[in-house]
């Protein structure tokens, strides 16, 4: 399960895309806050569900949930549904967003489908993306060869046995952990940031220093040929040892620290207005 966040009018939708199914999943507390302006919009769901089960419609029976990344930053279960359950939830709620949102649903049920036939747009939507975040070139092009050397690792991870989201997660930590001495999510804390993706907030040398460890993870793991959670475990310590060791050097050597609290987060006046 891919876990994404969207954006509708600069407003944030999480997002999961099972692959088995090919379908997305949307988080229904999310929509509902984009399309009632509700300020308490999982007491509205929650008197909505009463209401369809009181009029005998089984929508909210079917509906599903999923651990998502929750505004603390840590994954809670919510309720989800898929386009075709958020078409029909969307009748129920009255609101001057809905036939937007409905284009919205549609466009990106469209853009993924063009991503599966041709993966080089996603690359593209992506790079389009963080040019419109004011990215430069060269930020870009150092994330866009990072996510090329994760892809590559979980490649690796799959195919040794290790499955899944929450033994990623945990892989992950120890390798960032091991170079950059903080977890992962002491680093978004230290960046003020909290649904955010952090790698699309590191500075140029956390990309590298990232790439690196993950990239030393991958090879040590292949050559020993790990397997299972533990062996991988090992691997990542060792290649973020070597992501370490590479980070302590320059930071003596210039007398900077490597990591930051840059974040490229907006100016607070403008986080309200999103």
């Amino acid at each position: 399960m891919e876990s994404k966040i969207k954006l509708f009018e600069h407003q944030k939708v999480r997002t999961a895309w099972n692959e088995t199914e090919e379908k997305w999943y949307f988080s229904i507390i999310d929509v509902i806050e984009i399309l009632t302006d509700s300020p308490r919009p999982r007491k509205y769901w929650n008197a909505l569900k009463t209401k369809l089960k009181s009029e005998g419609s089984e929508l909210s029976q079917k509906l599903g949930q999923l651990k998502m990344e929750a505004n603390d930053g840590k994954m809670r279960i919510t309720d989800v549904a898929d386009v075709e359950q958020l078409l029909r939830l969307i009748q129920s709620i009255p609101s001057p967003k809905a036939e937007p949102f409905k284009q919205w649903l549609a466009k990106v049920g469209y853009e993924r489908m063009q991503e599966i036939a041709d993966p080089a747009q996603s690359l593209d939507r992506a790079r389009e993306n963080w040019q419109k975040l004011g990215r430069s070139e060269k930020w870009i092009q150092q994330r866009m060869t990072g996510q090329e050397t994760r892809n590559k690792l979980t490649d690796y991870w799959k195919k040794s046995g290790v499955e899944k989201s929450d033994e990623f997660a945990f892989l992950t930590n120890i390798i960032h952990q091991e170079w950059s001495g903080i977890t992962v999510k002491k680093h978004k804390k230290l960046k003020k940031l909290k649904t955010q993706n952090l790698r699309d907030h590191m500075s140029e040398a956390e990309l590298i220093f990232t790439a690196l460890a993950e990239l030393s993870t991958r090879q040590i793991a292949e050559s020993v040929e790990a397997k299972g959670i533990i062996q991988n475990t090992s691997a990542g310590k060792k290649g973020g040892r070597i992501a370490k060791n590479a980070r302590l050097a320059l930071e003596q050597k210039t007398g900077k620290k490597v990591i930051s609290s840059e974040n490229f987060l907006p100016p607070a006046k403008e986080q309200k207005k999103l």
